[in-house]
């Protein structure tokens, strides 16, 4: 794949780059927002990206990728080279990461997909004005990467309404979303993949939905456990029973251009690595050393293995777990890199630190802790590698 920046990007580019730097440098009006939250760290300027997410609205930076025609939704079109320009120039400019990730990402690609005109119509506007933002209800304490063994279960009501009962786990940003789409259990007494259906409720129902941050070793609160008692859900997309086609279809667009977004970001981490290897004792480390090539390299292959899977042609099954693997292991492995560069001093906090206060942890450490998820949430390495070996490799199917 040519993938190349013309003119045309370059001049994209520098619209991109001028509106960001205006906003976020210098005096501009979101300078103090630039850096804050990411993997580990969403605890930070909750109040500022939630007005972030409004300006980026405003200006139609909001739907970039959407399969609609321009405006449609309130949005600009761009082309995949240009998303990549805009993830770029974002990630250099340390822009606030984004809370509507998820609506724009994975919500809006799935009604284009699978939702009936006037979903579109009713939920996308707000999501490109950064106005609605969504969480995903998948995973349950006994449904984790398994996803068809998720028991909340939804029934019809004679309004022709839902009630939604059962418990989801490790819910990005459900206390700050507006909406959850969730996967529940439509027809009793179906197992795994049958009789599900993918539904939108409204988090706002006092009593009837409950969000508990679940605490973790960094000491932030990033994931949620959400306990739904009887709430209720009018929408749901691609029909009753289909949840499962549905699901499956918006798992498959959770990698795209946002892959290269994080790679972004991976790199200012790897960055940030390198610096601290340099000015510490260990620079003289040659196995220290190779480590950081290759976690160098790595990145550079990821990054041609995403704008290879970007780029068009049959689809790979596989594309979506080979992705997964990599990241997540190339993270975590970073994560231990941060603290073995700077050695024993990894492990102590500040000097003037008492016990009676609690532990500050620098972005090393937190880098370090956050990482060990890596390889377990958003499906976690053995489920990727029983994916691509039952359905791309062909081999048989581990034993229920």
């Amino acid at each position: 794949m040519d993938f190349g920046f013309g003119a045309e990007e370059e001049q994209f580019r520098r619209r991109a780059r001028d509106w960001l730097a205006e906003r976020l440098t210098g005096g501009g009006p979101y300078a103090h927002a630039a850096g804050l939250g990411g993997p580990g760290s969403e605890h930070e300027g909750g109040g500022a990206r939630r007005e972030w997410e409004r300006e980026l609205g405003r200006a139609g930076w909001i739907g970039l990728g959407w399969q609609a025609p321009e405006g449609a939704y309130g949005q600009r079109r761009a082309s995949l080279t240009q998303q990549v320009v805009w993830a770029e120039e974002y990630a250099r400019l340390r822009a606030p990461a984004r809370v509507g990730h998820i609506g724009e990402n994975l919500l809006a690609p799935t009604l284009l997909a699978y939702g009936s005109q006037e979903q579109r119509s009713r939920f996308l506007p707000p999501v490109a004005r950064g106005e609605e933002l969504w969480c995903q209800g998948y995973s349950e304490p006994d449904a984790g990467s398994d996803l068809a063994g998720i028991r909340t279960a939804a029934r019809r009501t004679a309004a022709g309404t839902y009630r939604v009962t059962g418990q989801k786990i490790w819910t990005s940003l459900a206390r700050e979303a507006d909406w959850c789409f969730v996967l529940a259990r439509t027809e009793p007494g179906s197992r795994r993949h049958h009789g599900l259906s993918f539904l939108l409720v409204p988090m706002d129902q006092p009593g009837r939905i409950e969000v508990r941050p679940i605490r973790q070793m960094s000491g932030t609160s990033e994931f949620n456990e959400v306990f739904l008692d009887g709430a209720v859900a009018e929408e749901v997309v691609g029909g009753e029973g289909n949840g499962w086609t549905v699901a499956m279809g918006l798992l498959a667009l959770e990698r795209g251009v946002s892959t290269l977004v994080q790679q972004i970001g991976f790199a200012a981490e790897l960055e940030r690595v390198v610096g601290a290897f340099l000015a510490s004792p260990t620079s003289a480390d040659p196995v220290l050393r190779e480590r950081l090539v290759r976690q160098w390299a790595e990145l550079r292959t990821m990054r041609w293995n995403a704008l290879r899977t970007l780029g068009g042609g049959p689809e790979d099954p596989g594309a979506p777990s080979v992705a997964k693997l990599l990241w997540g292991g190339w993270h975590r492995r970073l994560g231990e890199l941060a603290v073995a560069v700077r050695g024993a001093a990894a492990t102590a906090g500040p000097r003037d630190w008492t016990p009676q206060d609690p532990y500050p942890l620098d972005e090393a450490q937190r880098l370090f802790l956050f990482t060990r998820a890596d390889t377990i949430y958003g499906g976690s390495d053995e489920i990727q590698r029983n994916i691509i070996a039952e359905r791309v490799l062909g081999l048989p199917k581990e034993p229920r």
